[in-house]
């Protein structure tokens, strides 16, 4: 299957409606005629992105399956957005191209925020179909990609491999029902490269080795979310990167660095991108602490995409209560509009009425720190003194709101370090 990514143009959005719910699912039920079930009608919600783009792309395959008895194949693409529950929702048809084992799809202009909500990771997955009139079309396979993947470089083609679930459990050698591919995919920020150092690892290891300082015995629990987890495949937002959940703890910044290089070997990186459960996971650790003997910093990385932002939202307003900062290091060239709205300096982060009680989000776009080539810091002191800056209020905040009495002398940093790298 290729794909050729034209350009991405600004798009302005026109909504007929808008539907606002604090919760994601809501049932109606229809009145008709009484003793007769009219049946139930569930809207799923989800918080729109701001994004505007829209991309353009041409589709082509190659040596699809042969579907009908006097003919070739009438093939046509599905293309399905994940939701945050993990269900698919269909974004676009294509049109039937008619008798064909190597069809070539018109170009098609579709919103981002349709394709992936403008969550650039989120998994994206696309059905190929032989067409039949009576509306049995038969399923010729399926493959997953994201927006990322589809728009790296224009004009480029991308190859993915058409598997047939069903015939891959049941043939020992069935390969694929159309062109195979496996891209190393040099683009992503998670690209291991034997030369330099990825995205998230530079930023991992500057940020990391500023404030490891401040944990007295260098034990980080480091987590990651948005993947899919051996041996079953499970998806899961919070896991831990050395993939011991009886004991997440990493022995300094270089093995929490071990262990996300290791967790890319093992995991597939998959869509939707929550904030949620990780900061509750933290903040469910800081509770347990009453009495200011400890306060937690969760050093979050991320390309700049939240795809639940109103549970977000919630989790950092019930935090600002507990002994927790969150510093939110962006990596990519994404847009942050959505950390900026977290980082509260302008308009304190609310959620269903409620205000934060202070302002605990730090955020540091790590691009402003590195040079043009994007492999050296150019001043790790600057960049210590952004990371830092709003730590010391803070926590102070937190003391004075407890009424916690400062100690004449402390033997260990009453600070402890949650690292977490997000997919």
């Amino acid at each position: 299957m290729y794909c050729t990514n034209k350009f991405a143009l600004p798009y302005l959005a026109l909504f007929v409606f808008l539907l606002d719910l604090n919760t994601s699912h809501s049932t109606f039920s229809w009145q008709g005629i009484p003793g007769k079930k009219c049946g139930v009608i569930i809207f799923t919600a989800e918080e729109l992105s701001n994004c505007r783009d829209i991309a353009t792309m041409q589709l082509c395959a190659n040596k699809l399956d042969k579907k009908d008895f006097f003919g070739k194949s009438d093939p046509f693409l599905v293309f399905y957005r994940s939701n945050e529950d993990g269900t698919f929702t269909i974004c676009h048809k294509t049109e039937v191209i008619k008798n064909t084992l190597n069809p070539v799809w018109q170009s098609f202009t579709i919103p981002v925020r349709a394709l992936c909500n403008g969550d650039y990771d989120r998994t994206v997955k696309v059905d190929v179909f032989d067409w039949d009139r009576d509306g049995s079309h038969d399923f010729i396979g399926e493959f997953t990609t994201s927006y990322r993947e589809l728009s790296r470089g224009q004009n480029q083609f991308n190859v993915y491999e058409v598997l047939n679930p069903k015939k891959k459990g049941k043939k020992k050698k069935y390969v694929n029902s159309g062109t195979v591919s496996n891209p190393s995919q040099p683009t992503s920020l998670h690209y291991m490269s034997p030369y330099q150092m990825n995205s998230y690892a530079m930023a991992l290891r500057a940020v990391g080795e500023i404030i490891q300082d401040y944990d007295s015995d260098k034990l980080f629990p480091a987590y990651g979310f948005g993947a899919k987890l051996p041996p079953d495949g499970k998806i899961s937002h919070a896991f831990p990167l050395g993939g011991d959940a009886e004991n997440p703890n990493c022995l300094g910044i270089e093995g929490v660095l071990e262990a996300y290089f290791q967790s890319l070997r093992t995991v597939q990186l998959y869509g939707p991108t929550n904030f949620a459960p990780v900061i509750n996971k933290v903040a469910n650790c800081a509770a347990e602490i009453t009495d200011g003997s400890q306060y937690f910093v969760l050093l979050m990385i991320t390309d700049g995409v939240i795809s639940d932002m109103v549970q977000t939202k919630e989790a950092v307003v019930n935090a600002a209560a507990l002994p927790l900062s969150i510093i939110i290091v962006g990596v990519g060239p994404a847009e942050f509009d959505a950390m900026e709205e977290l980082d509260g300096d302008e308009v304190r982060v609310s959620s269903r009425g409620r205000l934060a009680e202070r302002d605990i989000v730090q955020f540091v776009p790590f691009r402003d720190y590195i040079d043009r080539s994007g492999n050296h810091v150019l001043s790790m002191a600057r960049l210590a003194k952004d990371v830092l800056a709003e730590i010391p209020d803070q926590l102070l905040s937190f003391m004075k709101k407890r009424h916690v009495k400062g100690r004449a002398f402390v033997p260990d940093p009453p600070t402890s370090i949650l690292l977490l790298v997000i997919y």
